[in-house]
């Protein structure tokens, strides 16, 4: 929190000489001082020193040791109570901006991928059972959606974060005719926070952020299931760039999806921090309690966490190769179109229950004999039923029933393309 302790500095200084307290004189020789200490910190050369309880103390001490006099004259009208809860809230709205930003880089990698495979036909589960035919790019689709809502989540928190907690004091605000709104500007708050209590002594900005960033772990944890699932030899629909696995010690056929792993086990670690906080905040009386310390390490823990985890998951996708043919098979193999067959049987007649009963006894034929009901010769067919003609194989191809699915939001060419276009637009939007 250093840099932002100097730029809170750096303000409520300018604030103090706004209103009389300092002279031009003391606001440029503190000024400096404060960029000096700024360039250090930049530097990596700012250290607290052993004696000295935190950084603001280290600040003002620097300050002193340097100026003289004059460096003492900087904390006044405000606590280290009010000094802390803006340095946190300056550092979470510039971490917010940078997960904002990592998550748009995680749709542009699925909008990709989902624009060059928004044909592929795959089969999509219900209970992980092959249920119904559906396309690749409208699989990858889904998870754009929900990263749009976290994207939005973030926006959320940082639109209620955007309150200046300085002038709050230690908990009752200040004798000295303090402008806190001019302060505020100066940070770049669109607001004050209009109760001096709750200025100091709550953190929700914090759960509220974690807990964006904890559905942003969900959707990254479920997302790294399916590639874990769909590189494995039993799927084979994706092969993930080996930057993105390791090999075994002892097994030198194993190509282990460890990124999308950790991604998964990191998840746990977020949840984590959120309920760590939570807990600490459950029972504190107002105003400020020591207790809040530990908001710091919770904090700093889950958003770390989630930008690793998203700047592992955009070049993840980004490099991913899908399999076409195994997803076409899978799904031929699932015999998620018997349902399209006793429906062909229906339109030609057959009552439904007879039709129902003859697909079935037909996806019981082709599990026996190895094969598909599209390979199925006309033949076969009609030991089971006169009414088959030339026609059906067009009625049960995978592409036929996606084709069929034209609603809004479905898997049919004409939706997934809309759904295409809604994601580009909300890359263009916010990028």
């Amino acid at each position: 929190l250093a840099r932002y302790d100097v730029e809170g500095s750096m303000a409520h200084i300018r604030m103090l000489e706004h209103i009389g307290l300092l002279t031009a004189d003391e606001l440029k020789t503190l000024l400096a001082g404060l960029e000096q200490i700024r360039s250090e910190i930049e530097e990596g050369r700012f250290e607290i020193e052993e004696g000295t309880e935190d950084v603001h103390s280290q600040v003002e001490l620097l300050l002193t040791r340097r100026l003289g006099e004059v460096g003492k004259k900087i904390h006044a009208g405000r606590s280290r109570n009010d000094q802390v809860a803006l340095d946190l809230r300056l550092y979470l709205k510039d971490e917010i901006a940078a997960l904002q930003s990592l998550v748009l880089a995680v749709i542009s990698s699925l909008h990709a991928q989902a624009s060059a495979h928004k044909d592929t036909i795959m089969p999509g589960y219900t209970h992980l059972q092959r249920a119904q035919p559906i396309t690749f790019g409208q699989q990858l689709l889904a998870y754009a959606m929900m990263l749009e809502r976290d994207y939005g989540r973030l926006a959320d928190a940082g639109r209620r974060m955007d309150a200046s907690p300085i002038g709050c004091c230690a908990l009752a605000g200040t004798t000295y005719p303090t402008d806190r709104v001019f302060e505020a500007q100066k940070l770049g708050f669109s607001a004050i926070c209009e109760n001096s209590l709750d200025g100091v002594s709550d953190r929700d900005f914090c759960v509220e952020l974690m807990s964006a960033c904890a559905l942003i772990m969900m959707h990254l944890s479920r997302l790294s299931e399916e590639l874990i699932l769909w590189s494995s030899w039993e799927f084979q629909f994706i092969e993930l760039d080996s930057g993105f696995t390791t090999g075994s010690s002892i097994m030198p056929q194993k190509k282990n999806p460890d990124m999308a792993e950790l991604c998964r086990g990191k998840t746990g670690r977020v949840y984590g921090d959120l309920i760590a906080l939570l807990t600490t905040l459950k029972g504190l009386p107002l105003a400020y309690n020591k207790d809040m310390q530990e908001d710091k390490e919770a904090v700093f823990d889950c958003v770390d966490t989630t930008k690793l985890c998203l700047q592992i998951m955009a070049p993840m996708l980004a490099t991913m190769k899908a399999k076409p043919e195994n997803m076409l098979l899978a799904a031929q193999k699932g015999f998620i179109n018997a349902t399209d067959l006793a429906d062909y049987l229906t339109k030609k007649g057959v009552p439904f229950r007879s039709a129902y009963k003859i697909s079935g006894q037909l996806v019981a034929y082709c599990i026996a004999h190895d094969t598909v009901l599209e390979q199925l010769p006309l033949e076969t067919y009609k030991t089971y039923s006169d009414v088959f003609e030339d026609d059906l194989y067009t009625e049960i191809s995978l592409k036929t029933c996606v084709a069929r699915r034209i609603s809004a939001g479905g898997t049919g060419p004409a939706s997934v393309q809309a759904q295409l276009d809604s994601v580009a637009a909300f890359l263009a939007a916010h990028q």
